[in-house]
């Protein structure tokens, strides 16, 4: 997920009372639901699409979500001491207690792969010990609605909370309200029946569109061929569906033959890399008669250079009969 939600889960989850249990509390909780993306320093090496074969890997493994926090609860148990000793600590905040503080950090980054989790863009949970992705094709990437769930608690919570109330409820109806919320997603997705085989067999993603969270685009397909089904035609009746809005509102993906291009790409990490991550990967052909490596999750026109390779030194073949209409 995007960063803004990630630090309100954070702050969600200090008011809903986690952060009256050791001083710098807040922050851990915050910064912590954030920290799991420092991989994103990968762009300063790597080059290409190489960053998408590392991204949401090493950093968001298990060793990382035990060590991150230990970084994170000793730099501010350190800045604690350091204040301290120049007489600069505020007297309001409570005492920093290490143990307590690692723990709020591990939370904060515990979230941080959970909600990773949720889209279609996929986490290796168990790096280094295995670098299989996992998908929860549940949220869109950036959700609109869970912003308005998070801030409106977080909100009402630092509202009683100045007014001298009893101000954790309602972070924890926050906390509530953003799982329940998931969850509706989740089912919605599941209702679908979202899954995914290897390239070599069909692939089906319901995947999360912007803002109407109740429907999902529908890739199916397989060996570099699939079919986006527009969310107004999906799950229709078919004998309601007539054949000019069909094609209207099913976008077929791959010009050439996948397999003769992956073959010809050996040994380029570029293209290497892009299929380690991708989940539904197609050819498109180039005016030169050579082809562009991308993926069925990500066609949006204004995203599609950061999600795409290009493979001059591949020529396009074409699709043989083995690859019907989806």
């Amino acid at each position: 997920m995007d960063n803004l939600t990630h630090s309100l889960v954070g702050a969600v989850l200090g008011q809903a009372g986690l952060k009256r249990k050791t001083g710098l509390a807040m922050p851990a909780l915050i910064i912590g639901a954030n920290l799991p993306d420092v991989d994103v320093g990968c762009f300063f090496w790597l080059h290409g699409t190489e960053h998408l074969a590392f991204r949401r890997g090493i950093t968001h493994g298990p060793p990382a979500l035990v060590l991150l926090p230990l970084v994170l609860a000793g730099l501010l148990w350190g800045w604690d001491r350091w204040q301290t000793k120049r007489g600069t600590r505020p007297e309001g905040r409570l005492p920093v207690h290490f143990g307590r503080l690692y723990a709020m950090a591990f939370v904060g980054c515990l979230s941080h792969p959970f909600f990773d989790w949720l889209n279609v863009y996929g986490i290796r949970l168990l790096e280094p010990f295995s670098s299989q992705w996992f998908y929860g094709d549940t949220l869109f990437i950036v959700d609109p609605w869970l912003w308005t769930l998070l801030i409106a608690s977080l909100w009402w919570s630092l509202r009683r909370e100045k007014a001298g109330a009893e101000w954790a409820r309602a972070g924890q109806v926050g906390v509530v309200a953003a799982l329940a919320y998931v969850g509706l997603n989740a089912a919605i997705s599941g209702g679908k029946l979202a899954r995914d085989d290897d390239v070599t067999g069909r692939t089906v993603i319901a995947s999360p569109v912007p803002l109407a969270f109740w429907n999902r685009e529908m890739i199916l397909g397989s060996r570099g061929h699939y079919a986006i089904v527009d969310p107004a035609i999906e799950g229709r009746d078919p004998a309601t569906v007539s054949p000019a809005e069909e094609a209207a509102l099913i976008a077929e993906l791959g010009d050439c033959a996948l397999e003769p291009a992956i073959r010809g790409a050996q040994g380029n990490s570029q293209a290497e890399a892009f299929l380690f991550w991708s989940r539904a990967p197609f050819l498109t052909r180039a005016p030169d008669g050579s082809v562009v490596l991308r993926d069925a999750r990500f066609t949006d026109p204004r995203v599609v250079d950061r999600f795409s390779l290009a493979l001059p030194d591949v020529r396009c073949e074409p699709l043989g009969e083995e690859h019907p209409k989806p």
